[in-house]
């Protein structure tokens, strides 16, 4: 093994390393940090040029995402959420109609927007919500987290890892949905069932009535200006979503609309402060490390050559892709897939993308290090005082996982 060749593997193992346990042990890096340190290494060892670096960030999915953000913040500051929760309030009578309901809107808010960001706006309310009616948070919290990674299975702009892929991919997102939908809405049932028979219990007990939501002040926009931005979000993204059915670019949808958006009485810093750029800069990092490893090393590996991945592109790339997304998260796992699917024959490309799309977003569920979404709901529910082990959270997440990829395997297949 050449010098060259050996530092590339020690550079990327030490990222997907640090990406798997989110840390570096001794030091306070986190994921995105670590991301940046692996390009940063490529960069200052003359690995890759700087315009080497650029040309293997794909821009098209971090403009997509940060477009996203900019639409989800403005719906906050409109109090979309906030309204959303009220309105299945009003219909709730019993712990497990909570859970339908936060099921519910879980799933089909994150498909039409990221599942990451949906988690930071509705955490606190289902906490409150969960308060108020005297239910125990915890039930809600994981049917939250495993639902906003089920139903963003259906869509191209669910999550980052089916961004990376209808780019990459060239699939038209109406295409996308019609394949991956029905596989979003029956886990949603196992989803439900799963959880309302573990926490039978205490999904039993009788609800406190006249509840009343507070919004926090941090949020809180005057009324008539919250309206406004409320109605003007809420429009932008319908026309946004909408569009995402055309053969536009869908990172210049996104990006308009966040720019309109931004042509407001808000001022943008406020905005800005609640995107999540470390996300942004984890995936800029990503893209330079796996570019020089697909580059340098992944070519002597004679993928070409893989039949039983080529010939069995739903069950087996499934089943690697979600072993491989619970060891390094979904989004790498995604991007070490690239050059596999590239050589495989243009009939069985498709499935092969949409089948990495299911798996790699079902597999989420497993465990709570899965998927963002997972550590989201975790921590802002840790800073609520309510605590989810690992373990609690693992009695749901594997059932739920096994019993959706099954469906999803089977719904491809057939």
């Amino acid at each position: 093994m050449s010098m060259d060749a050996a530092l590339i593997w020690i550079v990327f193992l030490f990222t997907y390393v640090g990406l798997a346990l989110g840390k570096v042990p001794g030091l306070r890096i986190d994921r995105a940090g670590i991301a940046l340190v692996g390009a940063t290494l490529f960069l200052v060892t003359g690995v890759i040029s700087l315009p080497g670096a650029m040309a293997t960030i794909n821009f098209e999915t971090l403009l997509l995402l940060f477009g996203m953000m900019i639409l989800v913040v403005h719906l906050r500051l409109g109090g979309f959420f906030q309204r959303v929760i009220h309105i299945a309030e009003k219909h709730v009578h019993t712990p497990r109609g909570l859970l339908a309901a936060v099921l519910a809107l879980s799933a089909v808010l994150s498909a039409l927007l990221v599942n990451d960001v949906v988690c930071v706006a509705m955490t606190p309310l289902v906490i409150r919500l969960s308060r108020r009616l005297n239910c125990h948070p915890v039930p809600h919290l994981i049917g939250l987290a495993t639902a906003s990674n089920i139903g963003s299975v259906a869509t191209i702009i669910g999550n980052p890892q089916n961004m990376i892929i209808g780019i990459h991919s060239e699939i038209s997102f109406l295409r996308f949905t019609a394949k991956l939908a029905p596989i979003a809405v029956f886990g949603l049932v196992i989803d439900f069932l799963v959880i309302a028979f573990i926490y039978r219990k205490a999904l039993a007990r009788t609800p406190s009535t006249n509840v009343t939501i507070e919004v926090a002040e941090a949020e809180r926009l005057p009324g008539k200006a919250q309206r406004w931005m409320l109605f003007k979000s809420v429009t932008v993204t319908l026309i946004a979503v909408g569009l995402f059915c055309t053969d536009w670019p869908k990172d210049l949808i996104a990006l308009g609309a966040a720019a309109f958006m931004l042509l407001g009485r808000v001022r943008p810093e406020k905005v800005f402060r609640q995107v999540d750029w470390a996300l942004l800069l984890m995936f800029a990092g990503l893209f330079v490390v796996v570019g020089v490893f697909n580059k340098y090393i992944v070519p002597s590996w004679g993928i070409e050559h893989w039949t039983t991945l080529r010939d069995s592109p739903v069950a087996m790339l499934s089943v690697v892709s979600a072993v491989l997304s619970n060891i390094v998260s979904n989004v790498p796992a995604v991007l070490l897939f690239e050059p596999l699917i590239a050589v495989m024959p243009q009939p069985s490309r498709d499935t092969a993308w949409l089948a990495l799309a299911m798996s790699s977003t079902l597999a989420g569920n497993f465990t709570v290090l899965g998927s963002v979404a997972n550590l989201i709901v975790v921590e802002s529910a840790r800073r609520e005082q309510v605590m989810i082990s690992f373990w609690e959270y693992c009695r749901v997440g594997v059932p739920v996982t096994l019993l959706t990829l099954f469906v999803g395997v089977g719904w491809l297949i057939w």
